[in-house]
């Protein structure tokens, strides 16, 4: 018989992820069914490094972005990979939106009875792995200051309140990127995207697909804020590129270094400090789709 691990984060969402534990296993026909609940950061590494090791046909990934984040990190360039199924239980869910999954818990359980998959990248940053998002700027930093309060209240939006009171100290900062792409300059905001979704909004990098192989670098350079405040709307509409002040740049390969100590957001939550070694691996996981 086929084994499934199930790895619950209690604390996602609405606190509502155990809740769905028995639909889960309900239709997961064929399948003998290990449950691991998490208790703390690191649990769902753990558990997921223990399904690849013990040969798992499917891991079953109960939270938020920040689970599934620690979930490819114990999946990452394992040498046996099972394919993975999301149950999408977070604020803003990026990587569920990326790859068109349902938002609602009761439909996106319904999924784990499909047999149709699709491979994804991940990107390795340094020495760990992320699936969404690299943002460096005091506008990124802004979400570490983000209570799960104001998330559950206000959704991807209590992302975009905390940038806001940011911009106030608008801190640009020298940004030097090396390898197969180069650039120099005073930058406000650099992300680096592995898919569409970025903080809820499914438009801003409409150039990154999930399995396309590259990462796409969002340069914003230092301007005005009554500038930036007017780029807001055409960020938001998926057209950042049309402006002379955002520079586009695609890679399988980066790094970007600064003279200034600067933290970098990975996929939502707090990561390493610049410099960092950024690159893609190519359709690494298979994932479950509708």
């Amino acid at each position: 018989m086929k084994e499934a691990m199930i790895i619950i984060n209690p604390s996602s969402g609405k606190e509502e992820a155990v809740d769905y534990e028995k639909k889960a296993i309900h239709n997961l026909e064929g399948y003998e069914v290990l449950v691991r609940e998490t208790k703390g950061e690191g649990d769902a590494t753990l558990f997921a490094e223990e399904a690849c090791e013990r040969g798992f046909d499917l891991i079953i990934c109960m939270g938020g972005d920040g689970t599934v984040n620690e979930v490819i990190n114990g999946m990452a360039e394992k040498p046996h990979r099972p394919e993975l199924a999301l149950v999408p239980l977070g604020t803003v869910n990026d990587f569920a939106r990326a790859i068109s999954l349902p938002l609602e818990p009761e439909e996106a359980l319904e999924v784990l009875k499909s047999t149709n998959t699709r491979e994804a990248d991940i990107g390795k940053v340094n020495d760990r792995y992320f699936i969404n998002i690299i943002a460096v700027g005091a506008l990124a930093e802004a979400s570490f200051s983000t209570t799960a309060e104001q998330k559950s209240k206000l959704g991807p939006l209590a992302y975009v309140v905390e940038g806001m009171k940011k911009m106030k100290e608008k801190q640009p900062f020298p940004l030097e990127l090396s390898g197969e792409q180069t650039w120099r300059g005073d930058s406000l905001l650099t992300l680096i995207a592995m898919t569409n979704s970025i903080g809820g909004f499914e438009s801003i990098a409409p150039e990154a697909e999930v399995d396309d192989g590259s990462l796409h670098v969002y340069i914003i350079e230092d301007m005005p804020i009554p500038k930036f405040l007017l780029l807001l709307p055409k960020i938001l509409a998926g057209k950042l590129t049309e402006s002379p002040q955002v520079h586009h740049l695609k890679a399988t390969k980066i790094e970007a270094s600064s003279s200034l100590d600067m933290k970098a957001n990975i996929d939502g939550d707090e990561g390493c400090t610049l410099p960092l070694t950024v690159k893609s691996l190519p359709r690494h996981l298979k994932i479950r789709i509708p």
